[in-house]
């Protein structure tokens, strides 16, 4: 039997599943979450008769193993969707993915990202050998698909230019089409499914904190209101702010990277300063009730250029009709921002309602009955030359005090739901 102390730090997906998978396997955790609900991130809130979750969160699976897990904690609550998303760019709505949705585009961009594509089919679409974002892009598109969605839409989302990004993100985020179905998505709108996110899955009732929810039922120890002050690494202890402690053989932390050099004061220099070299932009969540139907069925747009605002919206309405009222609409608008291009926070949401009508994604007279706001300090990890060094620096550091720092932000990679859950599970493996 397995007598060490095991101590979870955070009760999002990633912290929710090591505690899961160590409990069915019979040893005893105890799991600490700063926030009065467990779910992190991935929780919704009820306001007025709308559900609006934390921003957007999909469920998209690639091992039955997850698919799985999440359908015996959900049971009937789970429906799959077909993708049904777009992009607005030249005054008009096209398919997602851009490359291979041109239809519909003015003849001069059409001919241009033809023209740039095909002769970007000669370079191959190995990123490996690409040093930067920039390259990769241009090597997998050309330069006319490149110029007229995936640089501004990246600058727009990740606050710096695609050149200043590694390529050791993608891991299959972004779909390469052949010549043949990029022609076919030209000549005439295309149904085929593209991308990992082609499906998803999605609770019918309750909001995505469902799953968390489902996953807290069945776990014991788990304690809220708890929020960690210091992590001793003599001692192997923790402190939380309300005085007390717990002692620990074994550590598991989804708490983000870049918090941890705040928690532990014993770090080497060379770690410490390896905490100052980590980037990630933050998020702007603006969620809307609104008294008006979309009766598209759209499930969410991205935004590429300059204006609007916001780099995405979507329907939370049409991921679930449990999230609002009949003929109401659910939404949510994503502004990115980061030390290096800051918004103004008193200003910020009343752009975004200005920016939604004039995409007609809100009618000039629809009322808005409920505002909430979710501002999202940790958004995603940036990838840029420093990463790799100074992500594996400090987490190889932690592993040398039975420190496992796990999930997206724990482990600080851009990853799924599915694999935040994974990773939890992961993190759990060395205790048999």
């Amino acid at each position: 039997m397995f007598r060490k102390k095991i101590i979870i730090l955070g009760a999002g997906l990633a912290g929710l599943s090591a505690a899961w998978h160590l409990q069915k396997r019979g040893i005893d955790c105890q799991i600490f979450e700063k926030e009065t609900e467990v779910g992190g991130l991935c929780r919704s809130k009820k306001i007025n008769g709308f559900t609006f979750d934390y921003d957007g969160h999909l469920l998209h699976f690639k091992h039955r193993y997850t698919l799985d897990l999440v359908k015996e904690l959900l049971g009937n609550n789970l429906v799959e969707h077909r993708r049904n998303s777009w992009i607005y760019a030249f005054g008009t709505y096209v398919h997602y993915p851009f490359q291979a949705n041109l239809y519909g585009l003015p003849p001069s961009i059409i001919k241009e990202c033809l023209i740039g594509f095909i002769q970007a089919q000669k370079n191959g679409h190995h990123r490996q050998k690409c040093k930067d974002f920039l390259s990769w892009v241009k090597r997998a598109f050309g330069s006319g698909i490149a110029k007229h969605f995936m640089i501004p839409y990246n600058t727009k989302f990740w606050t710096l230019p695609p050149k200043e990004l590694t390529s050791e993100w993608l891991d299959g985020f972004i779909p390469v089409p052949s010549l043949p179905q990029l022609l076919e998505g030209t000549i005439e709108e295309s149904n085929k499914e593209f991308g990992y996110n082609a499906r998803f899955w999605y609770p019918k009732k309750g909001g995505i904190g469902s799953l968390p929810s489902a996953f807290a039922e069945r776990i014991r120890n788990i304690h809220t209101g708890c929020a960690i002050s210091e992590i001793n690494l003599k001692n192997k202890e923790i402190k939380f702010s309300i005085g007390n402690g717990e002692k620990f053989d074994y550590l598991i932390s989804t708490i983000p990277l870049p918090e941890i050099s705040n928690l532990i004061r014993s770090l080497p220099e060379e770690v410490r300063k390896s905490f100052k070299k980590l980037k990630w932009n933050s998020i702007f969540n603006l969620n809307l009730g609104v008294k008006e139907e979309d009766a598209l069925g759209r499930h969410w747009i991205y935004f590429p250029h300059k204006e609007p605002c916001f780099f995405r919206a979507g329907f939370f309405n049409n991921f679930a009709s449990d999230l609002a009222p009949a003929r109401h609409t659910s939404l949510y608008a994503e502004v990115s921002y980061s030390t290096g291009r800051t918004i103004d926070k008193g200003k910020i949401a009343s752009q975004i309602i200005k920016d939604l009508r004039k995409a007609g994604i809100v009618g000039e007279h629809s009322g808005i009955l409920v505002r909430d706001i979710n501002d999202i300090e940790y958004g995603y990890p940036i990838c840029d030359k420093n990463y790799k060094l100074a992500r594996g620096k400090i987490l190889g550091e932690l592993a040398k005090h039975n420190i496992v720092s796990c999930g997206r932000y724990g482990s600080w990679r851009y990853m799924s739901m599915e694999e935040t859950m994974l990773e939890g599970k992961t993190a759990t493996d060395r205790f048999r």
